[in-house]
C-alpha cells in the first residue's frame, strides 16, 4: 500500500501531514511512502529529509496516480481534487460538518474520506490519534504569544530603577485543551491569570495551573457530552454575557477559546463588553471562523482596533503559525489513526468500529457518516442545517 503526503495549498497553511520522523514508522509497518516535492518546506522539513527517511519524493500528478492513501492537514485543494480517483482514501481534518458539500463531492468521485475531527475523543485508545487536542495545545500556546506581542506593556511584574511595572491581567474564556495551555503559558510569562468555563468541573484544573477560576452566579453547569460544553439557552447566554462583561472590563488581555464542532461559536464578548474595556487592551479570538467567533468584532485572519482603542485579533488557525511543532504532533496523530485501520498491508474500512464510525465520512460512493448525511439531506430539502 502506498501512502502519500501532499503539499498544503490553503492560504496561510504551513503545516504538513507527515514529517520525516514518522516516515520510518509507516515503512516499518510495510507501507510505501510518497512525499510531494515541497510538502514540508514551509514547516522546515526539506525534501532531502523525506528522502533520507525512505520516502520517494514525487510530483503531485505522480502522487495522485500512484497513492492508495493521501494524507492532508486540511481539505484537498482545487489542485488535488480533480486528480483524485475512485478507490483512493483521503485522511485529514476535513470538517464535514461545516462543509458537507466536500463530502458529497468526494463520495461522487468514489473516494473514501476519513476526517480526524470526528474522532471520539473520550475513547482511551483514540488518545494518540487526537489531532484536535494536539493542535489546540499548539494554538493555545501561540495565542498568548500573539496577545503579549500586541499588548503595549509587560506581562510580568518588573521592578526597575525607572519604577515598577504591574503584571498584566489576562482572562481566558474556555478551559478546554487550548484554554489550559493558554493559562499555563500566560502564567509562565508572569501575568495574573483568571479563567472562566461553563463547565464548573474544570475549576480544579484551572487552579492547579495557578489561575483564578471565575464563578458566575447567573449560569449553572453547562457540561455536555464527550467533554464538550452544551449550548446555552438564550436566557442563559444573555445572563452570562451580562455578568462576564464586568470581569472583562478589568482585563488587559482576553483570550477566547470556546468552539462548538460544526456550529457557530458562542458569543462571549459583545459590543458593549468591548466598549467597556480600556484603551490598549487586547482580545485574541481563537474561535474566529467563517461561521463567526466568540467576539462581536472578530473575523478570521483580521486584526482591528475599535473606536475605544481595543485591539481585536481574529486568530482562527494559530497552529499553522507554529508549523514545526504542530506538524510533528499531527503526523503522530494521523499515523496512529492510519495504522489502526491497516491489516496485512491493506486499509480496512469497518464502520462498526467505534473509532471508524466517527471518522469515516464517505465510502463506496456514499456519505456514510450520519451527521454529515443529515446535513446534506437538510440542505437538499431546503432547510438550514
Amino acid at each position: 500500500m502506498k501512502v502519500a503526503v501532499v503539499k498544503e495549498t490553503a492560504p496561510g497553511e504551513r503545516r504538513v501531514a507527515l514529517v520525516p520522523e514518522t516516515v520510518g514508522r509507516l515503512r516499518s509497518a510495510g507501507l510505501e511512502v510518497l512525499a510531494e516535492s515541497g510538502a514540508g518546506e514551509r514547516a522546515w522539513f526539506p525534501d532531502a529529509a523525506y528522502a533520507e527517511a525512505g520516502a520517494a519524493v514525487v510530483t503531485r500528478e505522480e502522487l495522485a496516480a500512484d497513492a492508495d492513501v493521501i494524507l492532508t492537514v486540511s481539505k484537498p485543494g482545487s489542485g488535488l481534487m480533480p486528480l483524485l480517483r475512485r478507490g483512493q482514501t483521503v485522511i485529514g481534518m476535513l470538517n464535514p460538518l461545516t462543509d458537507p458539500g466536500l463530502a458529497a463531492d468526494l463520495a461522487a468521485r468514489g473516494v473514501t474520506a476519513v476526517s480526524l475531527d470526528g474522532l471520539p475523543r473520550t475513547l482511551p485508545r483514540a488518545q494518540s490519534m487526537d489531532a484536535l487536542t494536539s493542535q489546540a495545545n499548539v494554538a493555545g500556546y501561540k495565542a498568548v504569544l500573539v496577545g503579549a506581542a500586541e499588548f503595549g506593556r509587560f506581562f510580568p511584574m518588573l521592578i526597575t530603577a525607572a519604577g515598577t511595572a504591574r503584571p498584566a491581567k489576562v482572562l481566558i474564556l474556555g478551559t478546554g485543551v487550548a484554554g489550559l495551555q493558554a493559562i499555563g503559558t500566560a502564567r509562565r510569562l508572569g501575568a495574573v491569570v483568571s479563567a472562566y468555563d461553563v463547565r464548573p468541573q474544570t475549576k480544579t484544573e484551572v487552579e492547579s495551573l495557578g489561575a483564578t477560576f471565575i464563578e458566575l452566579t447567573s449560569v449553572g453547569s453547562a457540561a455536555g457530552e464527550g467533554g464538550y460544553a452544551r449550548a446555552l439557552t438564550d436566557a442563559e447566554r444573555e445572563a452570562q454575557q451580562a455578568e462576564l462583561a464586568g470581569h472583562i472590563a478589568r482585563q488587559d488581555v482576553v483570550i477566547t477559546t470556546a468552539q462548538v464542532p460544526g456550529r457557530r461559536p458562542p458569543l462571549l464578548l459583545t459590543q458593549d463588553a468591548l466598549k467597556a474595556m480600556a484603551a490598549g487592551s487586547v482580545v485574541v479570538d481563537m474561535a474566529a471562523s467563517p461561521l463567526g467567533g466568540n467576539v462581536a468584532e472578530s473575523a478570521p485572519g483580521e486584526t482591528i482596533v475599535t473606536d475605544n482603542g481595543v485591539t481585536v485579533i481574529g486568530a482562527g488557525n494559530l497552529a499553522a503559525t507554529v508549523p514545526g511543532a504542530a506538524s510533528a504532533a499531527y503526523a503522530r496523530n494521523i499515523s496512529a489513526l492510519l495504522l489502526s485501520m491497516v491489516s496485512d498491508g491493506a486499509l480496512v474500512i469497518d464502520t462498526a468500529d467505534e473509532i471508524q464510525a466517527g471518522v469515516v465520512i464517505t465510502h463506496d460512493g456514499a456519505v456514510v457518516h450520519p451527521a454529515t448525511a443529515a446535513l446534506l439531506a437538510d440542505t437538499a430539502g431546503g432547510t438550514t442545517p
